[in-house]
């Protein structure tokens, strides 16, 4: 008979990945999988995926990428705080924006990280979401204090979101259940204030500034 050491064992931290790039996902599970306290229990490449697989797995925390097909990392991350609220989100993106990061924290997000960081920051970022911290990234931190909130009203981004691919305004109108007229008015107002020249300078704007 062996001996029992008398300590507890430790306590896995259950892992929700969401990130569309293949290869990407498989190396954060495969390294995350190393941590002695972290098992990955559920991946996704979609993030309308997200909240089903959550419901599915109770993850303790979800790493969300923001641009996911389906729906973003952003939307995903409002309806988890909404039907899974145990669940942490810890946003972990190739785009540092400061217009993201306001809109994960609007969204719920208990932190922001940039995926340029060594994996060993996102091991240790995540046991201190778990401890009740925020983390963000402070060069990120710092920029969107300086940038300020979005100009954009919620309907002028959704009729700039609509825009995203060349959309013509009777698209658009019909996309959103708009008349034509409102659409151009809204584009108007958010060229405006943008600072741009035509509708497509202002999309570029505003996805530059993670306003999207």
């Amino acid at each position: 008979m062996t001996e029992s050491s008398g300590e507890p064992p430790v306590r896995c931290t259950r892992v929700l990945l969401a990130e569309d790039q293949g290869m990407m996902r498989g190396a954060l599970a495969l390294l995350l999988g190393l941590e002695e306290d972290m098992e990955v229990v559920a991946q996704v490449a979609a993030g309308d995926q997200i909240v089903s697989a959550a419901l599915d797995a109770r993850p303790d925390i979800a790493l969300l990428d923001i641009e996911l097909p389906g729906c973003s990392g952003l939307d995903a991350a409002a309806d988890l705080r909404e039907q899974l609220p145990s669940c942490k989100v810890l946003i972990v993106t190739t785009f540092g924006r400061p217009g993201y990061l306001r809109r994960a924290m609007e969204a719920g997000a208990s932190g922001f990280l940039v995926k340029d960081g060594p994996v060993e920051e996102l091991a240790a970022a995540i046991r201190r979401v778990l401890a009740g911290e925020r983390v963000i990234d402070p060069a990120l931190a710092a920029a969107a204090l300086s940038a300020g909130p979005s100009p954009l009203t919620p309907r002028e981004r959704d009729v700039l979101t609509a825009a995203v691919d060349g959309a013509t305004v009777a698209d658009i109108a019909g996309k959103l259940h708009l008349s034509q007229a409102t659409v151009r008015n809204y584009l108007s107002a958010a060229i405006g204030k943008t600072g741009t020249r035509n509708r497509m300078e202002a999309v570029r704007a505003a996805r530059r500034n993670g306003w999207l």
